[in-house]
């Protein structure tokens, strides 16, 4: 099993299936007034750049990195297929993200995640990569069903 990584250019029929998984999850387990996944129509921004995984040939993961400002940026949009969860995929995007944010001169990466037992594994997984709790940053709001992660590279 090989894990691919790209960076994505436009909306494909794959990459919107893997992002409706992910907003799915969102909205089934935590309230919609703090559900902060983007819309898909939004992941192209200027300020946004979208990374796949592809595990030999398919779409299993994607995430997004949101430049913030010249030195901090966002991990933004991260989702694995369940059918994929454990393979790997997660922790291959995330430190293809973290490289290719260090590459663009970004020394600190926060993110937003869910506090209930179904964003666990995900809590887990940037805990093992060195991202710690951190205030509320950009336009998010700390309630109990999210936390903040920070990390500096």
């Amino acid at each position: 099993m090989e894990i691919e990584i790209s960076t994505e250019e436009s909306l494909t029929d794959d990459l919107e299936r893997v992002l409706k998984s992910h907003w799915l999850f969102c909205i089934s387990n935590t309230p919609i007034e703090h559900v902060y996944a983007l819309d898909a129509s939004k992941l192209f921004a200027p300020d946004l750049t979208v990374f796949s995984a592809r595990l030999d040939g398919e779409l299993a993961g994607v995430g997004a990195l949101r430049k913030l400002d010249g030195q901090h940026a966002e991990l933004k949009s991260m989702h694995t297929l369940s059918r994929y969860r454990g393979t790997g995929i997660g922790k291959a995007l995330v430190a293809h993200i973290e490289a290719a944010a260090k590459a663009q001169g970004i020394t600190r990466i926060s993110l937003e995640t869910g506090t209930n037992e179904a964003f666990k594994p995900a809590r887990d997984l940037y805990q093992s990569l060195g991202y710690e709790s951190c205030d509320a940053f950009g336009e998010y709001v700390l309630s109990e069903h999210n936390l903040c992660m920070t990390k500096m590279i």
